[in-house]
């Protein structure tokens, strides 16, 4: 399915939840990050994964971050997500699926503990820590950047950009379709979220007050 279908899925999304318009707008966050180029690693959240093919969802934040990569506009990505919705672990497959694109495996690495957005960027922010990486940037969507926007800013110490990925930019690099096995992907004995938290615990989630914070 060509991109240009997920500008009128987004748009349909953005009124159904009565979100404000992006500020800044992605084209502007774009052009920002070119400025600031290279970083040392983008953090791109995960999406469940079925074991059939990717979502549209999940297509657009890989290509986006092959994109990125290939670019030098990053020079290494940690995907992030584990086992939440399906059995799949989200980052595992997503990693799968880029270096099918032809990302360099030694510039991915996984984060696979994240049950919620917050927690991809909080875990992921800690491994890029640790592996010594101070410009780090979230590329995902435009409606999810915006939404963890806000979280991004406030709780961390070193500065994180955002890079949602531009639609004019991504349609022109849609036309890909790479086959994966996800066999080493899936998790046993999986029990979905909605069975291991409460719908408390999940809202919860959802805001970052699951994590356990520590101190920088």
């Amino acid at each position: 399915m060509k991109f240009k279908y997920i500008y009128f899925s987004f748009l349909f999304a953005l009124i159904l939840s009565s979100c404000t318009f992006f500020r800044p707008r992605p084209p502007k966050l774009f052009k920002r990050a070119l400025k600031n180029q290279p970083y040392d690693v983008i953090i791109v959240p995960g999406c469940p994964y079925d074991g059939n093919d990717w979502t549209i969802a999940m297509k657009g934040r890989v290509v986006w971050a092959d994109y990125l990569i290939k670019q030098g506009v990053a020079k290494n990505v940690i995907f992030s997500g584990g086992a939440i919705y399906t059995p799949y672990v989200e980052a595992k497959v997503m990693a799968l699926y880029a270096e099918e694109l032809g990302t360099p495996k030694e510039k991915i690495f996984i984060e696979d503990k994240a049950e919620h957005s917050t927690e991809n960027i909080y875990y992921s922010y800690q491994i890029a820590k640790k592996m010594g990486f101070t410009k780090i940037a979230i590329a995902s969507d435009p409606f999810q950047s915006n939404l963890l926007m806000r979280f991004s800013r406030i709780r961390f110490k070193l500065p994180i950009a955002h890079i949602p990925y531009v639609m004019d930019t991504l349609s022109k690099i849609d036309d890909v379709h790479p086959k994966i096995d996800a066999s080493s992907c899936k998790v046993e004995n999986f029990k979905p979220i909605t069975e291991t938290q409460t719908k408390r615990q999940r809202r919860r989630g959802t805001f970052g007050k699951n994590i356990k914070y520590e101190k920088e």
